[in-house]
């Protein structure tokens, strides 16, 4: 009896699964050639340029590699939702048509986050090491943020 009522909750929870594959949802844009990207619009250093492509570009840009995971439900619906999110934060993508003010609010931001050790979210180690920031990498990204702030600063009329 139990083993028939165990083989029924089993079938009922994959069809429930492949029902979940045929609900539609809106994947979030990519774009490879950003011309507003933060790399395009300030003289980025390539080993800053390279972390924050590695550590921050797949939920900050447009420019989001998604893995083969991303494809199935329910775990496409929180890849999604994470995406949307970090773009709303922060999209590196779109940092030219910032304001000075948010490009000031932005970099402060980052530095924060890091200091916090809060990026990048710990859900996304779990399946991408390599995105994960070594202490150097974090002054590094950090003091980049700094001095980017002064440039800004220096820059704004008096």
């Amino acid at each position: 009896m139990k083993k028939k009522l165990g083989k029924k909750l089993l079938l009922f929870i994959v069809l429930i699964l492949v029902i979940m594959q045929f609900i539609p949802i809106t994947k979030p844009e990519t774009k490879n050639d950003n011309l507003t990207d933060i790399t395009k619009d300030f003289p980025v250093p390539q080993e800053i340029a390279t972390t924050l492509k590695t550590s921050c570009y797949d939920c900050h840009s447009m420019e989001t590699h998604y893995p083969w995971y991303s494809r199935v439900a329910p775990v496409k619906w929180m890849v999604f939702n994470h995406i949307e999110e970090g773009r709303e934060h922060l999209n590196f993508s779109k940092w030219a048509l910032l304001s000075k003010e948010d490009k000031l609010d932005a970099l402060d931001e980052i530095t924060e986050v890091l200091e916090e050790n809060e990026m990048p979210l710990e859900t996304y180690l779990i399946l991408h090491r390599k995105a994960k920031l070594s202490e150097k990498q974090k002054e590094d990204l950090i003091s980049w943020a700094e001095s980017y702030m002064e440039v800004i600063f220096a820059s704004e009329p008096e």
